[in-house]
């Protein structure tokens, strides 16, 4: 198993108390992200970056302090007002809805230009773009500092799933795992990501299936159908001991190739050797090439955790099985394809896709909700 980003696993857990510290309100989204941080999630990062970093990561993609990959900013952005106030005070706690879980000790405040960087970071400053529109209405100054947590988020179902770096590297150990593929998605499955996912486990020990649960984009599904879909399909469908399943707590930021940088770190960091980066990995609408999340990896020889390249996955009605353009012959009139257009339309009329498409547990769990896509 390899070391973790920047060779140790970052920890930023206190009991201290947080009373009598100024407070500043964020939300639940940046909580999550607070939290990976004091995890190791994040490593090397001890707290939101500051100045030099932030213009580092967002030119070169990498830290200023150490030269390490690093493809998406995690800051606090808060008006010019508070930012001086918290920069003053010198420490400030962290609350959500009022309740104070970290303190962070300020060394920085500064301005940026939201648009510049959207463009650096999303590759466009499209304000259609869920990245750049989301950037674009940020707060004008943003807070940098180390963090320490010392009150962690309550459990609730969609956290049930949820684990730390240091309890998954203690598992792959237990079981005996040298190689562990990662598999980062925010869909729920059918039969094609079985197949990539069972294709991977051909060639290594085990497989680390970790969708992200946090703020997506109108039309994803909901988390709760993508955490309840995979346990279903690992319960029936997988062997004991090869497949594990955890959440990732942050949000989707549509960043397309910096974003598979960034999700390979974080696989990294929970121990993971080898990584799988699809097709439009991380992608939205026409924005990236469906290839510029394999090519960005040539820039990054120092990451320490192989991406995997597998072909899409489609079934073929003249072979009569899975298949991908390495060793399928035929052409696009021959394939039966569930994309997530398709699914989503599907999903809403009540239809039940066949089953060489989606086992039928998961198709009758996702028609089993109401409403199954973020509105």
């Amino acid at each position: 198993m390899g070391e973790p980003h920047g060779g140790k696993l970052v920890s930023r857990h206190s009991s201290r108390s947080l009373d009598g510290m100024d407070a500043i309100e964020v939300s639940y989204d940046l909580r999550s992200d607070v939290e990976n941080i004091a995890d190791g999630v994040f490593s090397p990062l001890e707290g939101f970056v500051g100045r030099d970093d932030f213009e580092s990561i967002v030119k070169k993609g990498r830290l200023a302090s150490s030269g390490l990959a690093w493809t998406v900013p995690i800051v606090l952005d808060l008006d010019e007002a508070t930012a001086a106030k918290a920069r003053q005070a010198g420490e400030v706690a962290l609350a959500t809805a009022g309740e104070r879980f970290a303190s962070l000790k300020v060394e920085d405040a500064f301005a940026f230009n939201r648009l510049e960087s959207a463009k650096s970071i999303y590759g466009t400053d499209d304000p259609k773009h869920p990245g750049v529109d989301k950037m674009a209405n940020m707060k004008s100054h943003l807070l940098s500092g180390r963090i320490e947590v010392a009150r962690s988020m309550p459990q609730s179902p969609l956290r049930r799933r949820r684990m730390t770096p240091e309890q998954t590297r203690a598992q792959f150990a237990a079981k005996g795992w040298k190689t562990v593929v990662g598999f980062q998605t925010r869909n729920v499955p059918h039969v094609a990501h079985e197949m990539l996912q069972k294709a991977a486990l051909n060639l290594y020990d085990g497989l680390f299936v970790n969708p992200l649960i946090g703020k997506k984009k109108q039309g994803d599904f909901k988390d709760e159908v993508i955490l309840a879909a995979y346990e279903t399909l690992i319960e029936n469908y997988y062997p004991a001991g090869r497949a594990m399943f955890a959440s990732l707590h942050t949000e989707m930021r549509y960043a397309g190739p910096k974003e598979a940088i960034h999700h390979a770190i974080m696989r990294k960091n929970f121990g993971c050797t080898h990584f799988i980066v699809g097709r439009d990995h991380a992608g939205v609408g026409t924005y990236y090439h469906p290839f510029a999340a394999h090519e960005i990896f040539k820039d990054y020889p120092d990451l320490e955790i192989q991406p995997v390249f597998f072909p899409a996955f489609y079934y073929c009605k003249k072979c009569l099985s899975y298949a991908n353009e390495r060793n399928c012959p035929h052409g696009p009139e021959a394939r039966d394809e569930l994309s997530g257009t398709k699914m989503r339309k599907m999903v809403s009329s009540g239809e039940i896709p066949a089953e060489h498409l989606m086992r039928p547990e998961i198709a009758k769990l996702i028609v089993s909700f109401k409403e199954p896509f973020v509105q």
